[in-house]
């Protein structure tokens, strides 16, 4: 009985993570979209092209990451379609 209540509590600490994870990649990934927007028309560098690729892909993986593990949050479910 003691160990299930500790497992329960163990996974709740690690969806929160989790969802806390994906809110900060989500606020980057943004900042970085929001970044190359405004200095598209100043011909904007590959480099920054690639930071927002990155932090697109990690924001990819931690919400495939949510969805084995059916971590529910408040998600934006306009950014990703199942």
């Amino acid at each position: 009985m003691f160990f299930k209540r500790q497992k329960n509590q163990v996974e709740r600490e690690r969806n929160q993570r989790l969802l806390d994870t994906i809110y900060d990649t989500k606020a980057s990934w943004d900042h970085a979209q929001e970044t190359q927007l405004a200095v598209y028309e100043a011909n904007v560098s590959t480099e920054l092209r690639d930071r927002t690729k990155i932090q697109e892909q990690k924001y990819l993986y931690l919400y495939k990451l949510a969805q084995k593990y059916h971590v529910h949050g408040q998600l934006n479910e306009g950014v990703i379609s199942h």
